[in-house]
């Protein structure tokens, strides 16, 4: 039996929020701007990660995975290609989180009690920043997606 079958599995769903970089390049260069990620700060954990949490039962794993990134980040998000699925224990339970790589829209970051900062990072001070290592990996991820040239090209 899979994760994804078993009654017990805690689901939910989250993205990989990105925007383009401010441009440092002088007018008229052809420099492409780099990438900035999301990360949340969620102060019952005192941990930095991609916003995410569960999905409402029924709920389909991409409309939670923006519903999550429009409750946590204040940001609407415009879904792309779904990254890798990440599985772990929490409390003696399977959790599984399925991830998407997301533009970032417009929107206004306003504080909870759930997430209380939020930071636009390049990749790299992303992935250091992030807690845990299975959240670096989706940094890889995405990077992968990203086409040459374009924003976030490496």
């Amino acid at each position: 039996m899979s994760p994804a079958d078993d009654d017990t599995t805690v689901r939910a769903a989250g993205c990989v929020l990105w925007r383009p970089a401010p441009s440092t390049a002088s007018p008229g260069s052809t420099e492409s701007p780099g990438l900035e990620l999301c990360l949340v700060h969620r102060p019952k954990y005192d941990d930095w990660s991609h916003p995410k949490g569960k999905l409402k039962s029924g709920e389909a794993p991409l409309a939670g995975a923006l519903r999550e990134v429009a409750e946590e980040t204040g940001y609407a998000a415009e879904p792309g290609v779904e990254l890798p699925t990440v599985r772990y224990p929490v409390n003696g339970r399977p959790k599984e989180v399925r991830y998407w790589a997301a533009a970032a829209g417009t929107g206004v970051f306003v504080a909870s009690d759930e997430v209380d900062r939020i930071l636009w990072l390049a990749p790299e001070a992303a992935r250091a920043r992030l807690t845990r290592p299975r959240d670096r990996a989706l940094v890889d991820a995405l990077l992968a997606t990203r086409p040459p040239g374009g924003p976030g090209a490496r």
